[in-house]
C-alpha cells in the first residue's frame, strides 16, 4: 500500500509512505487514504495523526503521460472524495508537516484541525505553474484564510510559503524544530485520544458549518449541538471533575 497505519492506544497514525516519489498523491494513494480513514474510524480511533515518510510530506498530484483529456476527472473520482472524507471526520485530525507540501499535498496538509510544521517544511500552491487551476478545496480555503490578495498571490504565483510565514498567515498552527516534530505531534495525539471525543466532533462540524451560516443560524446550530453534548457521559464526567477539582477521565461517549 501507499500508506502505513499504526495503532497508538486510542488513536491511529497514518503515514504517507512512498518517499521515493516524495509521497506524490497518486490515485492509489488517495484511495488508500480514504480506506485508511474509514478503517481508523470503524476501529474506534478517537484521533488521527497524518504525516509523511522521508523528506517530504506530499509533492501533490502526479502528471500522467499521456496527459488526460479530462483533467477534472481525477478530482471527481479520487481527490474530491478524499477531501470530503477529511472534512466529514467526527474525530480530531492532526497533521505533522515533516517537509514540503505542494499543490494537492498542501491542501491535504491544511485539512488538519491542528497542523504542526517542521521548521524546514514549506507550502506551495503551484497549480498555475503547470497551467492548471487550484483544486482539492484550495479555492475555498485560501481566500477564507488569507484574504483575497494573499490568496491570489499564493494561487497565481505559486511561491514557496515557509513554515514561519505559514504560521504568521494562519495556515498552520505552530512551527516546531524538525527533531521535535514527532514528539510534539504524538503528545497532542495522546491528549486528543483521551479527550471528549464527541464534543471534539461537534466542534469540528460547527466550525465548518459556521463558515457558511449567518450569525443567527450559527447560534441556532450551537444550541442544537450543545443539547447533544450535554447528554454525553463526558459532559457529566467533565462537570463532576471540575467540581471535585481533579483531572477529568473522558471515555469518548
Amino acid at each position: 500500500m501507499a500508506i502505513e497505519q499504526t495503532r497508538r492506544g486510542g488513536s491511529v497514525i497514518i503515514t504517507l509512505d512512498q518517499p521515493e516519489c516524495a509521497n506524490a498523491l497518486s490515485c492509489t494513494m488517495a484511495q488508500d487514504l480514504v480506506a485508511a480513514f474509514d478503517d481508523a474510524v470503524a476501529s474506534g480511533a478517537r484521533a488521527i495523526l497524518l504525516t509523511g515518510a522521508g523528506r517530504a510530506f506530499c509533492s501533490g498530484g502526479q502528471l500522467s503521460d499521456p496527459l488526460p483529456e479530462d483533467a477534472g476527472a481525477i478530482l471527481e473520482e479520487t481527490i474530491n472524495p478524499l477531501m470530503r472524507r477529511l472534512a466529514g471526520l467526527d474525530i480530531p485530525l492532526i497533521v505533522a508537516l515533516n517537509g514540503p507540501a505542494i499543490g494537492a499535498g498542501a491542501a491535504l496538509a491544511l485539512a488538519g484541525d491542528i497542523v504542526f510544521a517542521g521548521r524546514s517544511a514549506w507550502l506551495g500552491f503551484s497549480f498555475a505553474q503547470v497551467g492548471l487551476v487550484c483544486d482539492a478545496g484550495t479555492s475555498w480555503l485560501l481566500p477564507r484564510t488569507l484574504g483575497w490578495h494573499r490568496a491570489m498571490a499564493a494561487m497565481m504565483l505559486g511561491k514557496r510559503i515557509s513554515a514561519e510565514q505559514a504560521v504568521e498567515w494562519g495556515l498552520v498552527t505552530q512551527v516546531i524544530d524538525d527533531d521535535r516534530l514527532e514528539e510534539e505531534a504524538l503528545a497532542l495525539l495522546d491528549r486528543f485520544a483521551t479527550g471528549p471525543t464527541r464534543a471534539f466532533g461537534m466542534i469540528r462540524r460547527l466550525a465548518r458549518q459556521a463558515l457558511e451560516l449567518s450569525f443567527e443560524d450559527a447560534l441556532t446550530a450551537e444550541r442544537t449541538a450543545q443539547y447533544a453534548a450535554g447528554l454525553t457521559s463526558d459532559f457529566r464526567e467533565g462537570a463532576t471533575a471540575f467540581r471535585e477539582r481533579r483531572a477529568p477521565r473522558f471515555v469518548g461517549r
